[in-house]
């Protein structure tokens, strides 16, 4: 089975990397200095299960020869250029997002289609997963603790049923843990949750994940979480705080010390993923009237920071 991983980041190479030590064919597409470093020198994997591995990687998707599976990692900001780019250079292919934020799926159907591809909801699938990784420089990823892929159910999963069905045969049998569920769209709500209290506070403040356990951090957490879970109900997802607080607290332990991705960019002067996470967030409480001053506020400084081209500050 040939795989492509589009976006190769520090996500996008630690998954080929877990599947081609398993024997599976991947093509990397990711940027230039890290594409060159891993043909040069292979990809070099920290932390947990390390090595160095051999890797195919280009800086731009093929457009000859048989690809069976894409697994998108792009960030929520740059899907709809890789979509087109995808839609214009190969006919229609099972295509697994792996992105975080919202409304990822309608996104890439949209610019699949306007790209030239019939019916392109028939190969675009929607996965989340808590695989914590950070690149450490090019060529060089450290996977930073455990984690999982959750999928839905084949029989839930509509027109792109057989998308999920070969992401579970490829990633069971490599060892990449993967689940299905049935209420898919709670748990897509759930991730974006547990992002929206980490993501933004970890950037602001240049910290860690697990330094949110802290009592200062973990206020501040809280009420983003609480804003997040209110605008969820008002979507019609049943979500009990108590049971988003606890995935907080899970998240946070697990993934102690990993930096966030939201972190990492902040740090690297690259654009974030806050509108795709906290600002549609934002978006979807004001259209059911609801007031979000922990959400604003968060949202206001990482964009003046950004603006501003000022890193994290360490707490």
């Amino acid at each position: 089975m040939r795989t492509v991983v589009l976006g190769a980041g520090a996500t996008g190479s630690l998954f080929g990397a877990r599947l081609v030590a398993a024997g599976e064919s991947v093509l990397l597409v990711g940027r230039q200095e890290h594409v060159a470093t891993v043909r040069a020198h292979g990809l070099a994997i920290e932390g947990v299960a390390p090595g160095r591995f051999r890797l195919d990687a280009a800086e731009r998707l093929p457009n000859d020869g048989p690809v069976d599976l894409v697994l998108v990692t792009v960030k929520s900001f740059d899907l709809p250029t890789a979509m087109e780019a995808l839609g214009r250079i190969r006919s229609p292919t099972p295509t697994a997002l792996l992105g975080n934020g919202l409304g990822l799926e309608a996104t890439a159907v949209r610019s699949l289609r306007d790209a030239g591809w019939e019916r392109p909801e028939r190969y675009v699938a929607r996965a989340i997963h808590t695989v914590p990784a950070t690149l450490l420089g090019a060529g060089r990823v450290r996977a930073s603790g455990s984690g999982d892929v959750v999928v839905p159910t084949p029989e839930t999963a509509g027109p792109a049923e057989r998308t999920v069905r070969l992401l579970l045969d490829l990633f069971g049998r490599v060892g990449i843990p993967i689940r299905t569920t049935a209420t898919f769209e709670r748990e897509v709500w759930r991730k974006v949750i547990v992002n929206a209290a980490i993501n933004p506070l970890t950037a602001l403040h240049g910290v860690t994940n697990g330094r949110l356990a802290e009592p200062s951090l973990h206020a501040e957490a809280r009420q983003l979480l609480e804003e997040a879970v209110a605008v969820a109900q008002a979507e019609g997802t049943a979500f009990d705080l108590e049971e988003a607080i606890a995935d907080l607290e899970r998240v946070v332990r697990a993934t102690a010390e990993n930096r966030s991705s939201m972190l990492q960019d902040l740090e690297r002067g690259r654009p974030t993923e806050i509108a795709a996470i906290s600002g549609e967030i934002l978006r979807r409480g004001e259209r059911h009237g609801r007031s979000l001053p922990a959400t604003a506020r968060v949202v206001a400084e990482l964009e003046a920071r950004i603006r501003d081209g000022a890193p994290g500050k360490p707490s």
